[in-house]
C-alpha cells in the first residue's frame, strides 16, 4: 500500500528548528512500520537515527559532503558530513553514484573516499549498464538497514533540466531505472528525491 500523508510543518526562518520538527515527525511515522519516501532529505536523513547506523546509495552529481557552506554547516551541501559525524552511517556500507560537480570544497570526494565511502565517478558509468554496478552494490549492502538518496542532478540536465543544480555529463534515464531496479531485495529503511525544481523545465 502506497499514501501520501502529507507534509510536515516546517519552521521556514529556522533551518535547526525544522530539523527538529522533521525528526519528531518520522519517529511516529516510522514507528508505525512505514517505510517514507520524501521529497526531501532531511526528513529522510532523520529517520536513519532510527535503525543505528545505516547504510546509503547516495545517487548525486555533487558529494554533499562539505564542512560548511556560506559560513553553514546544515545546508544541502553538507548533509553527509552530518551524518557521518552523528554516527548515522555505516562508512563501510556507503556507495555515490555519479559524481562529477563542482563543490563548496577541493575535497569532497577524497574526504569522502577517507571515510570508507565507495565513491563511483560519472567517468565510470558513461556508455555502460549500471546492473554490474548495482548487483556489487546489494552485495556491499548486504541485509542490514539501507537508506536511498536520489538526487535528480545525477541526470544529465539534457533529460532532467528541472533543477537547480544541472551538471552536464550525467546519468541517462535508463541509467537512474537500473539503480533503482537494483536496489530491489535490499533492506530499504526509507528513500528521497531530492533537488527537483520544475520552473526550471520550460519543457515540463
Amino acid at each position: 500500500m502506497v499514501a501520501d500523508i502529507g507534509d510536515i510543518n516546517v519552521n521556514l526562518y529556522d533551518l535547526k528548528d525544522t530539523c527538529r520538527r522533521i525528526r519528531k515527525g518520522y519517529r511516529k511515522i516510522v514507528a508505525t512500520g512505514c517505510i517514507p519516501l520524501t521529497m526531501d532529505p532531511l526528513q529522510g536523513l532523520c529517520c536513519t537515527s532510527l535503525y543505528g547506523p545505516v547504510g546509503l546509495i547516495h545517487v548525486d552529481a555533487h558529494a554533499d559532503t562539505s564542512d560548511v557552506v556560506l559560513g553553514e554547516k546544515i545546508g544541502h551541501g553538507t548533509p553527509f558530513r552530518r551524518c557521518v559525524e552523528e554516527g548515522l552511517l555505516d562508512c563501510k556500507r556507503v556507495v555515490q553514484i555519479g559524481l562529477r560537480g563542482t563543490g563548496y570544497s577541493p575535497d569532497s570526494y577524497e574526504w569522502s573516499r577517507a571515510q570508507g565511502f565507495r565513491v563511483v565517478q560519472v567517468e565510470e558509468c558513461w556508455f555502460k549498464s549500471l546492473a554490474p554496478l548495482m548487483a556489487e552494490v546489494r552485495a556491499q549492502m548486504g541485509s542490514r538497514p539501507v537508506y536511498l538518496s536520489f538526487d535528480i542532478d545525477a541526470l544529465d540536465p539534457g533529460f532532467a533540466p528541472g533543477t537547480g543544480t544541472p551538471e552536464i555529463a550525467g546519468l541517462t534515464p535508463i541509467q537512474g531505472v537500473e539503480i533503482v531496479r537494483g536496489c530491489r531485495g535490499l533492506n530499504l529503511v526509507g528513500c528521497d528525491l531530492v533537488e527537483v525544481s520544475p520552473p526550471y523545465d520550460t519543457t515540463g
